[in-house]
């Protein structure tokens, strides 16, 4: 410790002698606008999740994961077990659509449409896209899907699937570009097809990166409301099946219990709102543990 020590210092004092003093002061004063930056950043991000934490964890316990929603809102009891379930499986049911789509529609975008007049209007169709309210594409699966096969847990996962679809294409784009050629060329030099030289070099790569866009549209698809009011319905029991009968999700009974004047409503959407923050804190801890294993294979 003490060579390492002395080893830093010996640099931090060459670094200085080295460099002029106001290049010093500008790396400080850059280095100060950084932190402040950060910390900024972390003001409302912290005062957000204290204040759910504290309005919403006196109404965690087992009974919450376990038990049906109360069938009169504005009494106390009851529990999440039915939206905490069905948020699980429509959020599921639309990564499972939407994530391998998104994923091999970036890499034709950029391992083999490049400037190609397709490239260039899937891209910009991924841009629009990205910026249609859910509100619009939730009628859009409304008008395509519900009316025909009625309210269900797959029109939801088919409605979240289109939100997250061009985040996933858009993101996994930009990670593939951060990939050096060189290493796509090394590939070729051993005789491995274009093909394979994506599977094995290029995606393991870029999967970091990769898993961090996912799990943003994962997030967002989460937290929407709006296309699953008009999807899923409003069901207080628990259905595990995605094709038959309608569901629900915490994101919708957090719309309708906080805009009720009852206590315990209220103390119910903040319950599910702490949960809904919980899950997707879990699954990003968990896909950034995966896409560190996969890197350090990949490196090795």
């Amino acid at each position: 410790m003490t060579d390492l020590f002395l080893e830093s210092e010996v640099e931090r004092l060459l670094l200085e002698a080295t460099t002029s003093r106001s290049r010093r002061v500008k790396n400080r004063l850059a280095s100060l606008w950084m932190v402040g930056s950060l910390l900024v950043a972390l003001v409302p991000l912290t005062l957000v999740i204290g204040y759910v934490l504290f309005k919403g964890a006196g109404e965690i316990s087992l009974a919450w994961f376990t038990e049906d929603l109360p069938a009169i809102t504005r009494k106390p009891g009851g529990g999440m077990g039915p939206a905490i379930v069905g948020t699980l499986l429509i959020t599921a049911g639309a990564a499972i659509l939407a994530v391998p789509l998104g994923i091999l529609g970036a890499v034709y975008l950029h391992e083999y449409g490049g400037k190609t007049y397709t490239a260039r209007l899937v891209r910009f169709m991924a841009d629009v896209m990205t910026g249609v309210p859910s509100i619009v594409m939730g009628l859009f699966i409304y008008t395509v899907w519900t009316l025909q096969f009625g309210l269900e847990g797959i029109g939801g996962s088919l409605a979240l699937a289109c939100l997250m679809l061009p985040i996933i294409i858009r993101s996994t784009e930009e990670m593939l570009r951060l990939v050096p050629d060189e290493l796509r060329q090394a590939s070729y030099a051993l005789g491995n097809r274009k093909w394979r030289t994506i599977i094995t070099v290029v995606l393991p790569a870029s999967f970091g990166g990769i898993t961090s866009g996912v799990m943003i549209a994962i997030a967002r698809a989460a937290g929407e409301t709006a296309p699953l009011v008009f999807t899923i319905g409003a069901a207080r029991n628990l259905n595990l099946d995605l094709f038959n009968g309608p569901m629900t999700a915490l994101s919708v009974q957090i719309f309708g219990n906080a805009q009720t004047p009852f206590d315990a409503a209220q103390a119910r959407a903040w319950g599910a709102a702490l949960t809904l923050v919980g899950i997707v804190f879990i699954f990003t801890v968990l896909a950034r543990v995966i896409s560190a294993r996969v890197a350090r294979r990949h490196n090795a």
